[in-house]
């Protein structure tokens, strides 16, 4: 059985770019937070990135999945310019006002169990950063460790909670 790895869960927005205060829904809009040295540092202790995140707009129509593939392959880009590896991005693309219950949406763990499954990743040595409670709760729910942040709180101000 191979070991299990850990990793560090990244909502999006308020965390890794800009919060705007609802959807972003377009790439010009879509500005990345400087958190290039932070996220190297928890690469280079050997945490695995990834990015897990309610899109709602999805279900409400105000952008597709073509313009979210893009938001994601620029965040990609740009942290890749940095020396950071994001490894995979978890969303949920339902909204409760539009596709009903599912899953995935946080604070429900669904996004991170997915995370957990596809990478062998153990709950216990592994990290869930968010600027909101339900990030919080949705990794207390799959069993890894929610770190509360105020949005577009710089992630180097809580390094010292990471193992």
């Amino acid at each position: 059985m191979p070991e299990k790895i850990k990793a560090v869960f990244l909502d999006r927005d308020g965390v890794l770019n800009k919060e705007m205060g609802d959807y972003v829904c377009r790439l010009e809009d879509f500005h990345v937070l400087d958190n290039f040295a932070a996220l190297k540092e928890l690469q280079d202790r050997g945490y695995l990135l990834l990015v897990a995140t309610n899109q709602g707009g999805l279900a409400k129509g105000w952008y597709d999945e073509t313009e979210l593939g893009k938001m994601h392959a620029h965040l990609k880009q740009v942290y890749r310019d940095h020396g950071v590896e994001i490894t995979d991005f978890f969303y949920c693309p339902h909204h409760p006002n539009f596709t009903g219950d599912c899953d995935c949406r946080k604070p429900k763990p669904g996004l991170l169990l997915q995370g957990i499954e596809k990478y062998n990743i153990d709950p216990a040595r592994s990290y869930f950063i968010g600027d909101r409670e339900r990030d919080v709760e949705a990794g207390t729910a799959a069993g890894v460790k929610g770190i509360l942040i105020d949005s577009d709180q710089p992630i180097s101000t809580i390094l010292n909670l990471i193992d």
